[in-house]
């Protein structure tokens, strides 16, 4: 099998065999194929497509590249979640630990932030101590005493999939629903799952601000994880405004923590969250449906079950569990500045990814991947979209280390949000369910 006939396969229109696709995946995890020639592959896909057959072969082709948990030996079942991304979307902080305390197995492998979404492993990190950089053996046993590990992916875990991620971003070709299918559910389906809930996000702040373009991506990742063997739902949910009052790193951490210690003032979060973890237990056979999963989830956390479970993840991973008890631990920016509303009336629109772009210039997210962060940079949203506002009344307060980037952010943050005279629409955010 010669690389050079597959690339003229596919530039044609072909459709590549399960045999074919093996052959690419592991070339790439290997680095037998040249990158010139995954490149004009890649470009290929993106401009002749996939069939869904094909799209299934490439994602278990991506897994079969590595090695994959091992996970058959815990009997309780195993269940993750995946988000396309949002602003002040710190859900997997909060989701992993609770659903783990209802006894399943959550085996959370995520990502870092670039650009105006923030990532997992980097607002796990500004808890001080805290390691996601956990070889296989450490992932296992802790899956097994507490049914939770949240780390980054293995060099070990689709391979292939890590070097095509790289090589679509750099020919342009990120956008190709087939190659978005198979790189989430590759990482996916080498943590061995029994069941996936997809959290898709739709609007200003999301991958795809359109709705239809949405959930076409999640019709797709739902079909092709049937495919695979795994049960799935995807719930569409809105990213016209950050989700809860915080965003930043350390801030974001604050909020998980506030939730799971039963602070539900933030009803956008408090939504999502249940509304995953609902799926998750009831996919996990648990519940016998989405909303008794909710319910006993809920349970969970007023009894304190799923904050005990998230302090013994953290100390799992070396973080510091004093900052759970005492928030004012966590990293914070040394100042502070007011985003004041210039009139009265309620806020109309709180674009969520010029609030994230902002969050950027204050130091909370990258621009490129080798950018430090600053943990204790970030935003406190007072008001939301809906809410009540006066003129001269804070509606978010902006935090830095860097007063020059204090007062760049600030500037930029007026473009962020608009004051209507009237009281918009309330609109719920999970907007769709994809079974």
């Amino acid at each position: 099998m010669r690389m050079i006939d597959l690339l003229a396969k596919k530039r044609t229109g072909g459709k590549h065999t399960p045999d074919e696709i093996a052959f690419i995946a592991d070339g790439a995890s290997k680095g037998s194929i040249p990158d010139y020639q995954l490149s004009a592959w890649l470009m290929a896909v993106c401009c002749r497509g996939m069939t869904e057959p094909e799209t299934v072969s490439l994602t278990r082709a991506m897994a079969a590249s590595g090695a994959s948990l091992g996970l058959d030996a815990l009997p309780a079942p195993k269940v993750d979640k995946h988000s396309t991304g949002g602003v002040g979307d710190g859900i997997s902080l909060a989701l992993a630990p609770l659903v783990a305390s209802a006894g399943l197995v959550v085996p959370m492998m995520s990502g870092r932030g670039l650009g105006h979404t923030g990532g997992t492993l980097d607002k796990l990190e500004s808890i001080p101590g805290v390691r996601v950089k956990l070889d296989l053996d450490e992932i296992l046993k802790q899956l097994a005493e507490m049914g939770v590990s949240m780390f980054g992916q293995s060099e070990k875990l689709a391979p292939a999939d890590r070097k095509l991620y790289h090589l679509r971003d750099a020919t342009s070709t990120v956008e190709s629903l087939p190659l978005i299918v198979a790189s989430i559910l590759s990482k996916k389906l080498s943590e061995d799952l029994d069941a996936l809930v997809l959290d898709v996000k739709v609007g200003s702040g999301a991958i795809f601000q359109e709705a239809k373009q949405a959930e076409v991506l999640g019709r797709a990742l739902v079909k092709t994880a049937k495919g695979l063997g795994i049960k799935c739902v995807a719930l569409l949910t809105g990213m016209d405004q950050p989700l809860g009052k915080y965003v930043g790193n350390a801030l974001e951490v604050r909020q998980a923590v506030e939730v799971l210690q039963g602070d539900c003032t933030a009803g956008d979060y408090v939504e999502v969250l249940l509304g995953l973890g609902g799926w998750m237990v009831h996919l996990a056979g648990k519940a016998k449906s989405p909303e008794e999963g909710a319910r006993r989830l809920s349970a969970l956390i007023r009894d304190g079950s799923a904050l005990a479970r998230f302090k013994e993840m953290i100390k799992a991973q070396g973080g510091d569990t004093s900052v759970i008890d005492d928030l004012r631990k966590l990293p914070q920016a040394a100042h502070s500045k007011a985003a004041a509303a210039p009139k009265d009336g309620y806020i109309g629109r709180l674009d969520a990814r010029l609030v994230g772009q902002a969050g950027v210039i204050l130091g909370a997210g990258r621009t490129f991947m080798e950018q430090k962060l600053d943990y204790g940079a970030g935003i406190i949203l007072d008001k939301k979209v809906g809410e009540r506002v006066s003129k001269g009344e804070c509606v978010a307060r902006l935090y830095a280390n860097d007063p020059a980037k204090l007062d760049e952010a600030h500037a930029f943050f007026q473009s962020a949000f608009r004051i209507d005279s009237r009281k918009p629409k309330t609109v719920r955010v999970i907007q769709k369910i994809l079974k």
